[in-house]
């Protein structure tokens, strides 16, 4: 048998009468793990063979190997060089300026670490290295107030039952009405502010407990280098009743607005023309945008535009909100700041408007994140320029390939349950259909033949509703293409 520390070996020995008993000989303690690991690393390193070891001492392989690996960093450990001189921390202040913190803090007990940091001339000490002298000397810091020479006044139990029962009998009253009524009608004095302590109270002690997130602060080192985008969908025109869509772009690292207007609908063309607008706006092209999952934020075009002006397209996590927190955070100031000024809200005023609340809040308003400074200070940091024949061809970029297909003698060809008339010339040839800004384009050979305007208002109307909104050909437009119209800063 084995114990937890020694070891009871057994032998055989013969009797005068012949009978063989079992008796024990000896007791000899058990290595330890470690001294069994250790002398099995030790033969290792003598070049015994991995497989004798590790079957003598009973040790896997791979475990034997992780020992061994673990003993040349500890030995290369162990033989590095060591710093010489005393073992001091780095951060330790010198002893005249430690006597200097102790003299003041036994001349003025009651001051805090900052102001003792005030007082001290030259390079002083930290308030928290203060802090730390402090208690390594016993040196408390005295209340500047004397302790209160009567106690609180308390309320008797009887009067707090009895707001507690009328605060659940009528839990929809305020704390005043509730105060009145235990005065008037009970002769008991309470105070609406005692009342909405024993409401808040009740409250809690009826709400299961909940634990706090830990939230994560990140922010970018550089402006432009991440762009937040998202529509606010808060404001109700006074005339039309139709909902105006607030769509801004904040930059990360300055808290400044690159473009804000109202809209009328949400669409990815939209998103994607105020972001050439800040793009031509700033002269750059951000490293990355980062939207929510909307429909607007999620598509072939703008994907493809984000691809292929190198821009890392991010979406935020589904219904977490604080992953766009800095632009929601910056919804509700505008909401207060700009369109709570206004007693109507109609569009072309609120456009015309919104460009001054821009220019205020990125030149003049204070940001906390910032301290107090407004959001142009950090946007001059930008040291990098994107080219200008990049700039002049923005709209080029938003395009992918719908699909190629060869023209049949007809001259049409068969897209949303219509017949699409693109021209008979082009019988036989295989055309590619690219979907850009303008629409859905024809090309053959990287060369535009024609256009078909509205494709993606088309494609949003309902496969049972296309009957009656759709005509029944479509026609492509043909001739020399226009160049893309440049899109006016607001």
């Amino acid at each position: 048998t084995s114990l937890s520390r020694y070891s009871t070996k057994w032998e055989f020995k013969t009797c005068g009468l012949g009978a063989r008993v079992l008796m024990t000989t000896s007791l000899y303690p058990v290595p330890s793990k470690e001294e069994v690991r250790l002398q099995a690393v030790l033969s290792l390193f003598r070049g015994e063979k991995a497989s004798g070891v590790a079957s003598k001492f009973n040790i896997a392989r791979s475990d034997l190997y992780k020992f061994g690996r673990r003993a040349i960093n500890a030995m290369r450990d162990a033989l590095a060089d060591q710093p010489r001189g005393p073992k001091r921390p780095y951060n330790r202040i010198s002893c005249e300026q430690e006597r200097k913190v102790v003299a003041i803090c036994k001349l003025h007990p009651t001051l805090s670490s900052y102001q003792v940091h005030n007082r001290l001339d030259g390079k002083p000490p930290s308030p928290r290295t203060i802090q730390r002298v402090r208690k390594r000397n016993c040196l408390t810091r005295l209340s500047k107030r004397s302790p209160a020479w009567s106690s609180a006044r308390r309320l008797p139990q009887g009067t707090i039952e009895r707001a507690e029962q009328l605060i659940r009998q009528k839990p929809h009253l305020g704390p005043e009405r509730i105060s009145w009524d235990l005065q008037n009608g009970e002769a008991i004095q309470i105070s609406p502010s005692s009342v909405k302590r024993i409401k808040r109270k009740l409250r809690d002690a009826m709400r299961p407990p909940k634990s706090r997130p830990v939230w994560r602060f990140y922010e970018r080192h550089h402006p432009h280098s991440l762009w937040h985008g998202d529509f606010m969908e808060k404001v109700t025109l006074t005339d039309t009743h139709e909902t105006a869509y607030h769509l801004s772009l904040l930059d990360d690292y300055s808290r400044g607005y690159v473009f804000c207007d109202l809209f009328l609908g949400t669409d990815q063309r939209d998103v994607i023309r105020a972001l050439i607008v800040a793009m031509r706006e700033y002269q750059v092209i951000p490293k990355a945008v980062i939207f929510d999952n909307g429909s607007s934020f999620k598509g072939n075009l703008i994907s493809a535009f984000c691809e292929h002006l190198g821009v890392e397209l991010i979406h935020t996590s589904v219904r977490h909100p604080q992953t766009n927190g800095k632009l929601e955070r910056a919804f509700r100031d505008d909401m207060k700041d700009f369109y709570l000024q206004y007693d109507q809200w109609l569009l072309e005023p609120l456009r015309r408007e919104l460009p001054k609340y821009i220019h205020y809040r990125n030149y003049i308003r204070g940001h906390g994140a910032l301290g107090g400074k407004p959001a142009i200070t950090r946007l001059r940091e930008q040291t990098r320029f994107a080219p200008a024949e990049v700039l002049g061809r923005l709209e080029s970029y938003a395009c992918y390939e719908v699909r190629r297909k060869i023209i049949p003698q007809s001259g049409s060809v068969r897209m949303l349950g219509r017949d699409a008339h693109i021209g008979t010339e082009l019988a036989g040839v295989e055309v590619t259909f690219v979907e850009t800004l303008e629409g859905l384009e024809a090309r053959v050979e990287d060369q535009w033949i024609g256009v078909l305007r509205g494709y993606r208002d088309m494609l949003r109307i309902y496969p049972w509703q296309r009957a009656e909104q759709l005509p029944p050909v479509l026609c492509f437009e043909r001739g020399p293409r226009a160049d893309c119209p440049r899109i006016a800063v607001a």
